[in-house]
C-alpha cells in the first residue's frame, strides 16, 4: 500500500499481485502482463474511504432513522458515488493493460453496477476469473466474445438484483478455452452453443436448460465435468435405449459430478450418460432418484463415490 505511488514511475513491470485493495490508477504500465487481486474488490475497511466524510458523519449520527427520506436519498447518492468509482476502475483498466495475459479476482467483493463493454479491448487474455464478484446488473457485456485468446474463463459471480445470470452466446467463438466455469444459475435466455470447444478439459456449472447435451459429444479432451440442475437429454428414445447415441466421446474424463436441487432425475438418462464414461474415477450424486442404476452402467476404476439428497 506504502509503495502504491511509486508504481508511476515503474514503466517496464510486467506482474502485479495486490494483497490489499488500492487504486489501481497508481499503475503506468501499459505492458502489464499479469494482475492478481487476493484482496476483495473494495474490502470493509476501505469503504469509509470511497464515501465523503461529511456522508460518514452524517449516517453516523442518523443511523436510528432508517426510513427518514432525507438518510434514504443520501444513502442513494452513497451508493451512485460507489458505483461511479467502481466503474472508473474497471474502465481504467480496460484501456490502459490492452496486453493484459492473466486477470484474476480471488476474492469477489461488489464490483460496481456491471462489467463495461471495454472488457472486449483485452484482446490477449489468456485467464480471466471474475468469481464471487458482485454486480448489480446480471448480465455479461456482448463484447465477451472477442477474448478469442482466453484458455480459462470463469464466470461465476453474483447479481444484486438477480439469482441468475445471462451469458450471450458468444462462448463458442473461444475455442483455445481449456477451463470453463459457467455460473451456477444461467437465466432463461441464456442458450449456449459449446461444441467447438474441442480443447475443454474442464467444464463446471454444465446445465441442460441453457446448453445442448449433444455438444459435449464434441468435447474429446474433457477431464472433469460438473453438470448443475436438471438433466435431460434431447431427443431422448425412451423406447430403444440402446438406440441413443453415447454423450462422452472422451477417454480421459475422470470426474462427473451432477448435482440438482430442482426435483427428481430420470434415472434412465443417468444411466445412458453413465455408461459413456467409462474410464471415470471419481463419482459424484447429489441428486433425487427413485432407483441407482446397475453396477454395470458403471466405470469399473471408479476409486471414489459420494452420494448425497438420494430418495
Amino acid at each position: 500500500q506504502s509503495n502504491a505511488s511509486q508504481l508511476s514511475s515503474i514503466g517496464r513491470v510486467r506482474r502485479i499481485s495486490a494483497h490489499k485493495f488500492f487504486w489501481i490508477q497508481c499503475i503506468k504500465s501499459p505492458r502489464l502482463r499479469s494482475l492478481l487481486f487476493f484482496d476483495k474488490f473494495v474490502p470493509r475497511e476501505e469503504e469509509d474511504n470511497v464515501l465523503p466524510l461529511t456522508m460518514m458523519s452524517y449516517f453516523n449520527n442518523h443511523d436510528d432513522e432508517i426510513f427518514n427520506p432525507l438518510v434514504c436519498f443520501i444513502a442513494l447518492l452513497g451508493l451512485s458515488l460507489i458505483v461511479t468509482k467502481l466503474r472508473g476502475i474497471w474502465k481504467y483498466m480496460f484501456n490502459n493493460f490492452n496486453f493484459l495475459r492473466v486477470l484474476d479476482y480471488e476474492r469477489g467483493g461488489p464490483a460496481g453496477c456491471k462489467l463495461p463493454n471495454d472488457i472486449g479491448k483485452l484482446i490477449h487474455l489468456r485467464f480471466l476469473r471474475l468469481r464471487d464478484l458482485n454486480f448489480v446488473s446480471s448480465k455479461f457485456p456482448s463484447s465477451l466474445g472477442n477474448l478469442r485468446c482466453l484458455q480459462t474463463l470463469d464466470l461465476r459471480i453474483k447479481s444484486e438484483w438477480s439469482n441468475s445470470i445471462h451469458v450471450p452466446n458468444l462462448l463458442w467463438r473461444m475455442q483455445q478455452l481449456r477451463h470453463l466455469y459457467l455460473p451456477q444459475q444461467c437465466s432463461r435466455k441464456t442458450k449456449l452453443k459449446l461444441g467447438t470447444l474441442k480443447n475443454l478439459q474442464t467444464l463446471v456449472n454444465f446445465n441442460t436448460k441453457n446448453c445442448y447435451v449433444k455438444d459435449l459429444i464434441n468435447m474429446t479432451n474433457l477431464r472433469e465435468l460438473e453438470i448443475r440442475g436438471s438433466f435431460n437429454i434431447e431427443d431422448f428414445n425412451t423406447e430403444e435405449l440402446d438406440k441413443n447415441p453415447p454423450i462422452i466421446q472422451s477417454k480421459y474424463l475422470h470426474s462427473l459430478s451432477i448435482i440438482n436441487d430442482e426435483g427428481r432425475i430420470d434415472p434412465r438418462h443417468l444411466a445412458h450418460l453413465l455408461l459413456s464414461c467409462e474410464n471415470i474415477a471419481k463419482l459424484r450424486l447429489d441428486v433425487e432418484i427413485r432407483k441407482l442404476p446397475e453396477n454395470h452402467y458403471l466405470s469399473s476404476n471408479l476409486a471414489y463415490v459420494k452420494l448425497r439428497r438420494l430418495s
